[in-house]
């Protein structure tokens, strides 16, 4: 998902903009951890980028994407998510 989203709507209050952009960047988390994984694969893990456009976005985590939100104060921002395969590292503990 590339998306600019604007943050300024004539009938609705900023937050509930917000809010509502919020809701749909977890639907597409979901949408998108309910895709079957390739083989080799354990999770899904996703780069995100988030800024006030594609030029100036920096990388970050959903979470910090998230509170990021919250804090913006520009007329719109861009999102970018994308889905990666993730692999889990296990360490040997027992190794003495």
């Amino acid at each position: 998902m590339k998306k600019t989203f604007p943050l300024q709507h004539e009938k609705k209050s900023p937050a509930r903009v917000v809010e509502s952009i919020k809701n749909e960047l977890r639907k597409y988390l979901k949408r998108e951890k309910k895709k079957k994984l390739p083989s080799g694969a354990d999770f899904w893990d996703f780069d995100c980028r988030f800024g006030k456009s594609q030029e100036e976005s920096v990388q970050m985590s959903f979470n910090q994407l998230i509170r990021a939100l919250d804090e913006v104060d520009s007329k719109e921002c861009y999102i970018e998510i994308v889905a990666k395969v993730g692999v889990k590292i296990v360490e040997d503990t027992n190794s003495e």
